[in-house]
């Protein structure tokens, strides 16, 4: 199976056909997708000025679609490479029980899925890596009480996510599912408020 890179370097080549390199920008999203696969696929034909479903795409504005694909996962690579090392560190100094986001970490593997977007239709507007940036400095700080992306406060509590977990707090303003370690309890209790309350009112 061609990884991220192989598959890369096929939407690249001039020579190839331009339905091949096409499908390999679709099959770079099985190995890296931040807002999930058809989320991702929509944000970047959007970004790049060509429609999800044009089979013949202006090779220009696919490449520039792997573009930002690419600048995205080199921004997750290198969380996970520092990532990787603390957890090496805080084993080493006899800390073996993970921390929330650890947990966190684990449903996000090899990136996929990173900033869940349930609605493939909604997700943020801005460029993959400056989302990344912005979720990952969330989750270096203390917990706080808004979307790390768009700053919006009005979260929702969500069940049946098609991702794990399965439930969680969303964005109203952008779309994504957020972390759970970068927002405070009194944040979480909120939303699941927020979710309730229509049930509440019929």
């Amino acid at each position: 199976m061609a990884g991220f890179r192989s598959l890369a370097r096929q939407v690249r080549d001039p020579k190839s056909d331009l339905a091949l390199r096409r499908y390999s920008l679709r099959k770079c999203l099985e190995r890296f997708a931040p807002y999930g696969h058809r989320a991702t696929w929509d944000h970047l034909c959007a970004r790049a000025g060509f429609g999800p479903e044009d089979r013949s795409p202006d090779p220009v504005r696919l490449v520039a679609a792997l573009n930002e694909l690419e600048a995205a996962r080199a921004v997750w690579l290198a969380y996970e490479a520092d990532f990787a090392e603390r957890r090496r560190k805080e084993k080493h100094d006899g800390l073996r029980r993970p921390g929330s986001v650890d947990d966190w970490h684990r449903c996000t593997w090899g990136g996929c899925g990173v900033a869940w977007c349930d609605d493939p239709d909604v997700h943020p507007d801005e460029p993959l890596a400056e989302v990344l940036r912005r979720l990952i400095t969330a989750l270096e700080r203390e917990p706080g009480t808004s979307c790390p992306v768009c700053a919006d406060t009005a979260l929702t509590w969500k069940h049946g996510l098609a991702h794990e977990p399965s439930s969680g707090a969303v964005c109203t303003g952008c779309g994504i599912v957020v972390p759970g370690p970068v927002l405070t309890a009194d944040a979480v209790d909120r939303a699941r408020a927020r979710r309730l309350r229509p049930l509440v009112s019929a």
